[in-house]
Formats: C-alpha cells, structure tokens, sequence
C-alpha cells in the first residue's frame, strides 16, 4: 500500500525535527520544507537541512521574504494604533497553514505536518483542535485562527510529549538539534529588535508624547506608543512613588495612560473576525477563555454575535486584557480542552 506523503514544516529547532522523525518511523513519506522569512535565516535552514539530510528525505526551501510583507505591514500597523500585535497567530493562518500547504498540495501532500504542541483529534466525525498532552507546553493558542477545513490535513505529532521528552527523542534518532537553545525571537525579526524595524517601516510611530496619569494629568514623556504595552510595569521610567502600570495607549492623542494595577482589571471583551473551529454557535456558551498566550485562562460566557464577533463576559475580572492579542476560546468540560474558535480583541470593557 503506497506511504501516504506529509511535508513537515522544518525551522531547524528540535520541535519540528522531532516531528519528522517521529512522522518518518510511523510510515509517512516525509518532505522537508523551510521558510525563509528574513535575511538572517542561513543558520537555520542549514540545521533544517542537516536534519532532513540525516533522515533521508527531500527538503524544500520557500522563500517568503517578499509574502511575509503583509505579516510585516500588519505587525507595524497594529503598533500605529496603539495595539499589540501578534504575528505567529496570523502567520499560522496565513503563511504556514495557507501558502506553505498550497505549495505542499502542489508536490502531492496529503498532510503538513509542524512541530506544535497540541492536538488534532477526529471525535464523532468531526476533526478539532485540542490541548497538548501537557498543558504547560500547549501551543493550541497559536493555530485558533487556522481554517476549519485545514484540520483534516494537519499533522501535530509532538502534541503527546513534553519539551525534555522531544529532546531525548532528537537525540536517540541521532539528530544535532537535539541540544539546539529554543529561538525567543520573532521569528522574521532577527535579534527581536522590533523597534528598529518599526522606526524604518512606520517612521512616524517614532514621535514623542504625553504619559498622563487616570485624570489627564501630564506626568512624564514618551518617545513612541511602540515601546508600551497593556500592564507594563517595567521600563516606564517615572517615579510616582507607588507602583504603576500602563492601563491604555491612545494612538489618535499619542498618550500612554498609567493607573494601578486595580485599574488594568476588565469584566468584559468584544473580540472580532472570530474564526470557529466547531459549528458556528447559535447560542451563549461556557469557555475557559485566554487572552495571550502564556494566559492560563479565565472562565467565562461566550456570547456569539452575527458579525463574526463576540462578546466575553468573565466570571471574575481578568488583568491586562489587551487590543491586538488573539482571545480564544476552549470548549469548558472537554480534556484535553478543545478548541471552538478564536478572534483579535478588539477592546476591554467593563459596562
């Protein structure tokens, strides 16, 4: 019976060159493919081909430094408007789950497979989107924004294992990137110097500006929104004597609020462009909902509306929910947590 062929997206880090070698002793043919997204990326795509090269199988470079232009113009405008972006979450949608599998579909796959920790798993018919195995190394956060229809092709198979797991395993299989340090950076920003990149694609994010306390009091000054965040506390270079933490960046005024770490708790958030990874609710639902990624979470109510947005109304009031961050939504009840859909926060709101 003839292998079914899988590409496997290969970064040169041990995660995705764990999973080819996994996907390669269950049978698959198995086809490496690297994404160049910036001009530094030579020291790995050498790993990722020197793994695919020690696993005999094919390897593909793409390069997609002209394609990750609209991943650029969205990460440098989402700081012009005062919100935080978040990249990989589109990227996934856009470029890896959408470009990277048309040109797999093009050589004959019938999957793509990464190295992500989380789940795809087939219940009643029906694929979803779940938790890894172990939830402190969930990855599921990142793919909410893929389509629905993708499912039925992705291949995770590094949601079972944990982080050490998946190095002892690159090791036995006698791959180099077993030991290889996991990247911090984002991953088209070589040395995460965002600044640098905004300050030359949205120069005019560079401009001075008011940092005003809850009143509208003028207490100090800022070189640009970009260098701020929702719950900064770090950085913000202003003694007021008690602790203060970025509450709101109005980008029309060019001000960054601060107030206390009371003031950064919201009771509600309207989320847009929702993409639903189950059957588009007709109804409320119970979720346990994150607001970023290393967010574990707060229970709350789901309320779908006919725009593709949705409305969340916390349980308990959560900290630091920001605009631009992806909020997602796990089916409450479900182990592992399933994923029913996700979308861009748009606002904090507490009426």
């Amino acid at each position: 019976m003839a292998r079914k062929r899988v590409f496997v997206a290969v970064s040169g880090g041990v995660d995705s060159s764990a999973a080819a070698a996994l996907l390669c002793r269950q049978g698959y043919e198995c086809t490496g493919v690297f994404m160049i997204t910036h001009d530094e990326a030579q020291t790995a795509q050498d790993d990722a081909e020197q793994v695919c090269r020690r696993l005999g199988i094919p390897f593909y470079v793409l390069d997609l430094r002209s394609r990750f232009e609209q991943i650029l113009d969205y990460f440098c405008d989402s700081y012009l408007q005062g919100k935080t972006p978040n990249p990989c979450v589109l990227c996934n949608r856009i470029i890896k789950f959408g470009f990277v599998w048309e040109f797999a579909q093009a050589h004959g796959a019938e999957y793509l497979a990464t190295g992500h920790y989380a789940q795809i798993l087939e219940r009643n018919g029906q694929y979803g989107l779940y938790q890894a195995l172990n939830p402190a190394k969930d990855q599921s956060y990142v793919l909410s924004m893929i389509r629905r229809k993708m499912l039925e092709k992705i291949l995770l198979p590094m949601g079972k294992y944990g982080k050490n797991s998946t190095r002892q395993m690159a090791e036995e299989f006698g791959l180099h990137t077993h030991s290889k340090e996991d990247s911090q950076e984002i991953c088209f920003i070589p040395d995460n110097d965002y600044a640098t990149v905004l300050a030359r694609r949205r120069p005019q994010i560079v401009r001075e500006g008011s940092v005003v306390n809850r009143e509208g009091s003028i207490i100090g000054r800022h070189q640009g929104i970009h260098h701020y965040t929702i719950g900064q506390r770090r950085g913000l270079r202003i003694a007021l004597g008690k602790p203060a933490y970025v509450i709101r960046i109005d980008a029309a005024a060019n001000t960054v609020v601060l107030g206390s770490r009371e003031d950064l708790y919201s009771r509600k958030l309207l989320a847009k462009q929702i993409n639903w990874l189950i059957e588009t609710p007709a109804e409320p639902f119970h979720a346990l909902v994150k607001i970023r990624y290393n967010h574990s979470g707060a229970e709350a109510v789901v309320f779908p509306r006919s725009d593709d947005s949705a409305e969340v109304v916390f349980d308990k009031p959560v900290s630091a929910v920001t605009a631009g961050q992806a909020a997602v939504f796990y089916l409450a009840g479900e182990n592992p947590l399933q994923v029913a859909g996700g979308g861009w926060i748009e606002k904090a709101m507490n009426e």
